[in-house]
């Protein structure tokens, strides 16, 4: 889903996901959910899935962040710290592949934005059992890099929450 590329004529890709994989309650309804997908419209020849590197920061799109549960709540804490979030969240979760929620399940990739991944079953295998994904659009990744000492990061809510996981340890 990254490039909108097909591997498969259609028919036969809505049949494997919905009743080899089991993935949609019936054809119909994962032609519709395909029919309402948006795939990630690449702005360059080629995609770099991998560490980030200085020297290609102007070409980011995405960062992934691989978090357990407090993490990723102290995440997405931070992606609604600079945000109203009332009518249009900030931090969304959506079905999809795995490389679909790097970057095809976002909107808007120029608004600051997250989406929490690795939710995909069949990648699930691949990861530790207590360890989610939270892919960040470069605008949220700066704003979460920008957090300062005034950030709940230096408050005691996350230092609490820190103490208490180091001593159940």
């Amino acid at each position: 889903w990254l490039c909108g590329v097909e591997s498969m004529p259609r028919d036969k890709f809505t049949n494997f996901l919905a009743n080899k994989e089991g993935l949609k309650s019936s054809i119909e309804i994962m032609n519709q959910w395909l029919d309402n997908q948006q795939y990630y419209k690449q702005s360059y020849p080629y995609i770099v899935i991998g560490p980030l590197r200085e020297e290609q920061y102007d070409y980011l799109r995405t960062v992934t962040f691989f978090v357990n549960p407090d993490q990723l709540s102290l995440l997405m804490t931070g992606a609604e710290y600079k945000n109203a979030g009332i009518y249009d969240h900030n931090v969304i979760t959506k079905f999809g592949s795995g490389c679909s929620q790097l970057a095809a399940l976002f909107d808007d990739l120029d608004s600051p934005k997250a989406i929490i991944g690795a939710t995909d079953i069949a990648m699930r295998q691949y990861l530790p059992p207590d360890i989610l994904a939270l892919t960040v659009t470069k605008p949220m990744f700066e704003q979460l890099c920008g957090l300062d000492e005034n950030s709940f990061l230096y408050k005691p809510f996350w230092k609490v929450l820190r103490k208490a996981r180091e001593e159940h340890k």
